[in-house]
């Protein structure tokens, strides 16, 4: 088997000042070894994995990594930085940085190898050697375990690259896994036996950040006196937990960034939900928290919503914590207001606008008549709407506080309806509910009354203190403001309109279907979702729809007039941009966003606000809450409409092939100047795996 690293592969003085650079600086050894056939390619998949979730960790560490078409063997390079290279650490930039790269169809070996260094990172000895090493030699010998550090012993070196010592390795997991029999715990961590804990990492690609988080938390639980077991879902498979271990532990851990396999085993048990770095970076305070729900007696009914679903962690920024609390109702709501707008929309072609006016379906309906039809879409897309607001705020208390936040929210969010207050009263209460129903879970109750805590005694309080706040003391002012926001919404006209639209274009580019652009969305949609909208509001709905489809016609565009300044991955992805971009899926750009940020993202943004403000100076209109050229019938203004998306389509695609022309040619590219029919490398033909 080959080694992994070599002394080429390893740069003592590295003197790249960004995690881009850094991961191409190294990334071009790995090239000039053979051991990655498309720069370009490799590095737009680095930056795919590294737009998931920072490599950076405590202790001064980046581990940029991925699974790539591109990568010929399992392969890892190292640089050391004096000035240090920010990977978004909490503890600040990293000196020690660890490129790896795994083929898309890594053996086991080679990726348990692999998951062996990610472990020996959490050993201070080990990565101290790495910082006073003095040359490439020995550092790549002691990644590799020829050499252990000076104070540690031979089991800490990294496995080494026979298949022996990987075969041992991989049955010693199995063995810890399986093979752990304490005695029974008392429950409540206070008796004899040890307090028992469970728990699961996994990260998207499951190489580094699987096992890294493993090793943390075996040995916070070591320090705490805690008996903890850990399944970790990597890359090279998993060895599930015995279902005995599992039944006695008293709570469970989750650290993950991809949904975890075969969750339920873990329900009816205290759980504390995390991403994987939080199993890094503070396993110990991950221990006290799952130990205090287990005193507690909070348990998880069944399959318990993701990182991103749930609240914010904790030592992660307010404002972290918040977007991600928002963003879980916005997710939540989108569908109701895709189903429920289209439904509205439909209804208004087919049986015009006065439909609005039609009697209730149940009274009146013609199975021959077409009005019926139009008055039924509209009278059921108007039922759609009317659980927006409930969802909004419902689903915001279910981000912070798990499934007893349901109620209190949702209650929150239909008082909102029912006073008038909207998608601002909605917010409000859905902050208000979670941050209430996660007062009152802080609160140590006896034993005796813990089973009735989250079916009677949480949503009871909860829902009460949420409906006082909302009927008697915010939802007034709320609501005013609510439609103050509204009367200026109908008041916009002239410049005022084409600078909103253009602002709300350039928001929805910002970031291809992130929490940005979600805002800007969030922003439109709220002023549709009634049941007569002004034509402000529509004309918002039209430019926001228009300015999100730009980005993916732009790079589909790009590529086919300028193909040689493209790899030939991403000419590929070019022509399913043009079919992602008419069907408004912004997303289809970021893989060239991933590639080239600093010339895509800018360029798209200028094409998205110009896009954004001719759409409003030209008054299209759109009642659906969504864009594509399926809505074109539903558009006031049509032609213009798809001119002022082909103007901005045809400005970023400018932008871009100006901006890529002026640096070097791609490695995976045709030459400048060269025929764009000449045939890329074999190797080049593959399709890059998602990180």
């Amino acid at each position: 088997m080959s080694e992994m690293i070599t002394a080429d592969l390893v740069d003592l003085d590295l003197s790249a000042d960004t995690k881009e650079a850094a991961a191409r600086a190294l990334a071009e050894r790995m090239v000039a070894q053979g051991r990655v056939t498309d720069l370009d390619g490799f590095l737009a998949d680095v930056a795919a994995r590294e737009a998931q979730m920072p490599t950076g960790l405590d202790g001064g560490i980046g581990i940029p990594h991925c699974r790539s078409a591109y990568v010929t063997e399992p392969s890892l390079a190292f640089g050391r930085s004096a000035e240090g290279v920010d990977f978004g650490a909490p503890d600040g930039p990293a000196d020690l940085i660890f490129l790896i790269a795994a083929p898309a169809g890594a053996d086991d070996a080679h990726l348990t190898i692999l998951s062996s260094l990610a472990r020996q990172l959490m050993n201070a000895e080990f990565t101290s050697a790495l910082r006073s090493v003095g040359d490439a030699e020995g550092v790549a010998a002691l990644i590799r375990g020829d050499e252990a550090p000076a104070a540690s012993t031979s089991e800490d070196s990294v496995a080494s690259t026979s298949e022996d010592s990987v075969a041992a390795s991989a049955a010693a997991s199995a063995d810890a896994a399986t093979d752990s029999t304490a005695p029974a715990p008392d429950g409540d961590g206070d008796g004899d036996s040890p307090f028992r804990i469970v728990a699961v990492t996994s990260c998207p690609t499951g190489i580094a950040h699987t096992y890294m988080a493993a090793e943390s938390l075996e040995n916070a639980g070591r320090e705490a006196g805690v008996d903890l077991v850990v399944e970790t879902q990597g890359s090279a498979g998993f060895t599930r937990l015995d279902p005995a271990v599992i039944a006695a532990a008293d709570a469970v851990i989750f650290a993950h960034d991809v949904p975890v396999r075969d969750k339920d085993r873990f329900a009816g048990k205290p759980t504390v939900d995390v991403g994987v770095k939080a199993g890094i970076n503070r396993p110990a305070e991950l221990i006290s928290e799952v130990r205090g729900k287990a005193e507690r007696g909070e348990v998880t009914g069944g399959a318990t919503p993701t990182p991103v679903e749930r609240g914010g962690e904790e030592g992660e920024g307010y404002g972290s914590m918040l977007r991600k609390w928002l963003m879980s109702g916005v997710s939540y709501m989108v569908p109701f207001v895709a189903a429920g707008g289209l439904l509205i929309a439909l209804g208004f072609a087919i049986g015009g606008y006065e439909i609005k006016s039609a009697p209730s379906v149940m009274q009146h309906f013609v199975w021959t008549q077409t009005d019926s039809w139009a008055a039924l879409m509209f009278q059921i897309g108007g039922v759609a709407f009317g659980f927006l607001v409930p969802v909004l705020a419902g689903y915001i208390a279910y981000g912070m506080a798990d499934r007893p936040g349901l109620v209190p929210g949702f209650v929150g969010g239909m008082i909102a309806s029912t006073i008038n207050a909207g998608f601002l009263g909605g917010l409000a209460a859905g902050l208000i509910a979670g941050g209430v129903v996660l007062a009152i879970q802080k609160v140590k109750i006896p034993k005796a009354v813990r089973g009735i805590m989250p079916v009677v005694v949480i949503p009871l309080i909860s829902t009460a203190i949420v409906g006082f706040l909302m009927f008697v003391v915010i939802g007034k002012p709320i609501a005013s403001a609510q439609k103050g926001m509204t009367d200026w919404l109908n008041g916009l006209s002239g410049s005022n309109a084409i600078l909103l639209g253009a602002l709300l274009g350039l928001m929805m580019c910002f970031d291809l279907g992130g929490p940005v652009n979600k805002v800007a969305y969030t922003f439109a949609t709220a002023g549709i979702a009634v049941s007569n909208p002004s034509d402000s509001a529509m004309k918002i709905m039209a430019a926001v729809m228009a300015a999100g489809m730009v980005p993916p016609l732009a790079m589909a565009l790009a590529t086919t007039v300028r193909g040689r300044l493209f790899t030939e991955t991403e000419r590929e992805n070019g022509k399913a941009a043009w079919v992602l971009g008419a069907s408004f899926i912004s997303e289809g750009a970021i893989p060239f966003a991933a590639a080239d940020p600093l010339r895509v993202i800018p360029s798209s943004m200028v094409g998205g606000a110009i896009t954004g403000a001719l759409s409003m100076s030209f008054g299209a209109t759109l009642r659906a809450p969504h864009g594509g050229i399926f809505v074109v019938p539903l558009i006031g203004n049509p032609f213009l409409y798809l001119i002022a998306i082909a103007v901005g389509m045809c400005v970023t695609a400018a932008l871009v092939v100006v901006l890529k022309g002026m640096r070097k040619p791609v490695a995976g590219g045709t030459a400048p100047g060269a025929p764009e029919d000449i045939a890329a490398p074999a190797a080049d033909t593959k399709q890059p795996v998602a990180a």
